[in-house]
Order: structure tokens, then C-alpha cells, then sequence
């Protein structure tokens, strides 16, 4: 915004950040595109990649979520990925008809990394102004544990940008608690759990602590709320839902990869021996291959895994806790960083990129508590960034320990970081960045965005 003063110009703090968040943004792209050019042009697809790939130019050549092998229908994901590169795929399809489209699919994975930094900066703009914006953009920028994931066709950038979106949303429904605030928050979750479903746990995680944090509600009130963002969610999810449970032999939901998970987490070469904690094909692929042999389709496949890896922790009981704790410690690079690091491999994650963002989360972990400090001293509500850090401690626990299980988390370790660093970069003004408490009455509502912050930043 220009503010005429005679015959000069001048830019407002406002116009000045947005501006300074665009080169930002845009230096966070160029990274991502760069990353991907330089070591990812001739990387083959590996992992969860594949399946990406061959849904999205599905979609974009009208086969819908079908094998192109037999046709058969496939729900091994949750659809959000696929449909986000499907465009990509069907005007990629009319220069290279039939081709597998990947280098066009990463980019594309590149671009949506940059939004990712975009909506961090939001978060962080939201309980503490316009510096630790642009600070938590800068973080969230170069933090590898991020643009790893940008330069994959995997779920774990859709899913980070989901996750700041209804950090986002909660702050603005605390703040004001209507009903078209709780249900733009549970739109977004449902839109999250359309990305990975265990994101669906960000209802109960975030949304319900948060909705009941509105004191000067009625109780009964705020759990309609709750209420109402749940409903919101199951609006936004309701067509793949509907979809999977008409098209296969056995109930679906989100995913007919529950069963592979379930086993491959739960077997001998994942709770006991150095792989413990993580996931493994043991037992579990010579399973699915006479199955396949038997012409049986995939809820039934899912089904009889599930009852293989539900079986094995029946009759292991007392290895449990002990594959629970090192599941967590993996997902919190507590537990053998290096073994992490090879593992990823199997994903397209290089050594030297996973060794790197080891190095940096570690770097962020005390800037993390500093900003949790910071921001509780200010008065600044916590459970939307807080929630994020038990999200993904119980998914590690239920299912297995990866790094890029932590992405919930990610983005509020940049976020609090940024409010350490800018508390830091101004230690002599107490009053920078400080909250407007008499906004936070009585109703206990979020905080917004602190005051004076524009118009000093």
C-alpha cells in the first residue's frame, strides 16, 4: 500500500513485509527447483513415489484410481497428492503422451514447498507479528527436514500445508469462536486427513482442546462447536469415503494400505534387532503374493495383513513397550540418526540431506522451547502449535517411528523458533511483540496478533 505524502510515495510496514515475503517465498522455490534439478533429475521413483506417480497421470488420462496394470480400483493413499499433480500429469500428457511425467511431478512438489513457507510465515505473523514472519519464512526455507520432502512425489508437503493451514484456522477460531470459524477448522482438517489420514487426529488433538478453552462459552456450546467441525471434516472427506465404500469387496476408508502398515510394523524384523521401531517387509510381502496368485482384490489383501500384524503384537506382548519407546525415540532423532538415515535411502532421501536435518532440527530444538516460553510469558494461547508435538508422538507410538512422521510438528518448531530468534534479535525492547492482553478476555479466546507489531516491524 502507497500512502501519498506531497509528491513522494512512501511504502507502509505492510506493503514492506508482504514484499519481503514474496522474495522470500520466491528464494524458498528457487531452492526447491534447484534441489530438485541438481539431485533429483534422474532419480528413479522409489517408495510411496511410485504410487503417487501412477495416480496422478491416472487421474489426468480419465482412468480414475485404477492399477494401469489390470484396471483394477486402488485406494493405497489417501486421493489429496494425486489430485494435486493431476494437472500436472494431463498437460505434461500433451507434450510426452504416455510417459511417466515425474521431473514435472517434483517440480510441481517444489512449488508447493514454497506455499508451505508461505503459510508458516502466516502462523508465525499470527501470535507474534510481522518479524518472526519473516523470520519463520526464512527457517522454513532452508530447514532440510522441509525441502527434503519437496523435491519427493510423496504426501508430506500437501500434508505440512495442511497442518499450517488449520494451525492457521485454530488460531483464528479461538479468537472467535463462531460457527463458520469451526468449520472452516474442521474443512481444513478434513482437507488434512484427505493428505495422510492420521491427520484426522488433529480434531481431538487440537480442535477439541481449543474449543473448550472458549470459557466464556457454555459448555454445551463449545462442544457443539466441536461438534461442528467434526462435521465439516467428514464433509470435505465424505467423497473418497463414499467412493471406497462402494468400490471395493470389503469396507474401506481412507486407505487400502492400513493392512501393509499394520503388518510391516508389526513383525520380527520391526521390534526386535536394529530395525526395531521402524517398518518391514518381512512376512508381509511373501503373504501378499499367493494372495495375489488367489485373484483376490485389495480390501481383502488389507484385511488378512491386518490380521497378521494385529496377531503377531497379541503374541508378543511384552516386546511392546519396548517397540513403542524406540518408535518414538526414531520420530524425535532420539534413536540411531545414522540407521535413519540409511533407511530413508529407500525413499530418495540422500544420506547427506537426512545427516543435514538431523543437524538442524537439533540446532532448532532449544529455539523451539525458547519460543514456547516466549510465547507463554506473552500470554499467547499454545495448544495449536503444542498439539502438533503429541500428534505425533502417539502416531509413532501406534504405528512406527520416520522423521517424515514429524512434519505435523515441523511446522511448529520453525514457527517457535522464529519467536525465540526475534526475541532474541531485540533483547531491550520488553514491549516488542508483546500481546494486547485485554484481548484475551474472559471467553478465553486466541490472542491476536500483537499489537504494534506492523507498525515497529
Amino acid at each position: 500500500m502507497l500512502v501519498q505524502r506531497g509528491a513522494i510515495a512512501t511504502v507502509t510496514p505492510n506493503a514492506r513485509f508482504w514484499r519481503v515475503l514474496l522474495l522470500i517465498v520466491l528464494g524458498a522455490l528457487a531452492l526447491r527447483v534447484g534441489y530438485v534439478l541438481v539431485a533429483k533429475h534422474d532419480e528413479p521413483r522409489l517408495g510411496d513415489q511410485i504410487y503417487y506417480n501412477v495416480a496422478a497421470d491416472q487421474l489426468a488420462r480419465g482412468h480414475g484410481f485404477t492399477d494401469p496394470r489390470d484396471g483394477s480400483q486402488t485406494a493405497q493413499h489417501p486421493p489429496l497428492t494425486a489430485i494435486a499433480l493431476a494437472p500436472t500429469s494431463w498437460v505434461s500428457e500433451r507434450f510426452d503422451p504416455g510417459g511417466g511425467h515425474v521431473l514435472a511431478q517434483r517440480l510441481t512438489m517444489a512449488v508447493f514447498g514454497a506455499g508451505v513457507v508461505l503459510l508458516i510465515a502466516l502462523v508465525a505473523r499470527t501470535v507474534a507479528g510481522n518479524r518472526a514472519a519473516l523470520l519463520a519464512a526464512i527457517i522454513a526455507a532452508l530447514y532440510p527436514n522441509l525441502w527434503m520432502n519437496d523435491g519427493l512425489i510423496m504426501a508430506e508437503t500437501l500434508a505440512t500445508a495442511a497442518v499450517a493451514l488449520t494451525v492457521l484456522l485454530a488460531y483464528r477460531f479461538g479468537r472467535s469462536p463462531t460457527w463458520a470459524n469451526a468449520a472452516w477448522l474442521g474443512a481444513a482438517v478434513g482437507l488434512a486427513m484427505l493428505a495422510r489420514a492420521e491427520l484426522g487426529l488433529l480434531l481431538p488433538f487440537m480442535v477439541l482442546p481449543v474449543a473448550l478453552f472458549a470459557r466464556a462459552l457454555t459448555v454445551g456450546r463449545r462442544l457443539l462447536l466441536f461438534v461442528a467441525s467434526c462435521a465439516a471434516a467428514l464433509v470435505v472427506v465424505s467423497p473418497w469415503l463414499v467412493a471406497n465404500l462402494t468400490r471395493f469387496d470389503e469396507p474401506v476408508l481412507f486407505s487400502t494400505n492400513d493392512g501393509l502398515t499394520i503388518c510391516g510394523a508389526n513383525n520380527h524384523g520391526s521390534w526386535y534387532g536394529s530395525g526395531t521401531g521402524l517398518w518391514a517387509n518381512q512376512g508381509c510381502g511373501a503373504y501378499l503374493k499367493p494372495l495375489r496368485e488367489l485373484g483376490l482384490e485389495a480390501s481383502t489383501l488389507s484385511n488378512s495383513l491386518r490380521d497378521q500384524g494385529l496377531d503377531y503384537i497379541g503374541n508378543h506382548l511384552g516386546r511392546l513397550p519396548v517397540v513403542v519407546a524406540a518408535r518414538v525415540a526414531r520420530v524425535w532423532s532420539l534413536y540411531a540418526p545414522g540407521y535413519m538415515a540409511d533407511y530413508n535411502r529407500g525413499e530418495g532421501r540422500e544420506v547427506w540431506a537426512s545427516w543435514l536435518g538431523f543437524a538442524t532440527f537439533w540446532l532448532l530444538v532449544p529455539f523451539t522451547v525458547a519460543g514456547a516460553v516466549v510465547l507463554r510469558r506473552r500470554r499467547v494461547p499454545l495448544t495449536p502449535l503444542l498439539a502438533q508435538f503429541a500428534l505425533v508422538t502417539f502416531t509413532a507410538a501406534v504405528i512406527y517411528g520416520l522423521v517424515r512422521f514429524r512434519v505435523p510438528a515441523e511446522v511448529s518448531i520453525v514457527v517457535l523458533s522464529a519467536v525465540a530468534v526475534d526475541r532474541l534479535l531485540r533483547p531491550g525492547d520488553r514491549a516488542a511483540g508483546a500481546v494486547d492482553c485485554a484481548a484475551e478476555t474472559a471467553g478465553g479466546g486466541l490472542a491476536p496478533t500483537p499489537t504494534g507489531a506492523s507498525s515497529r516491524d
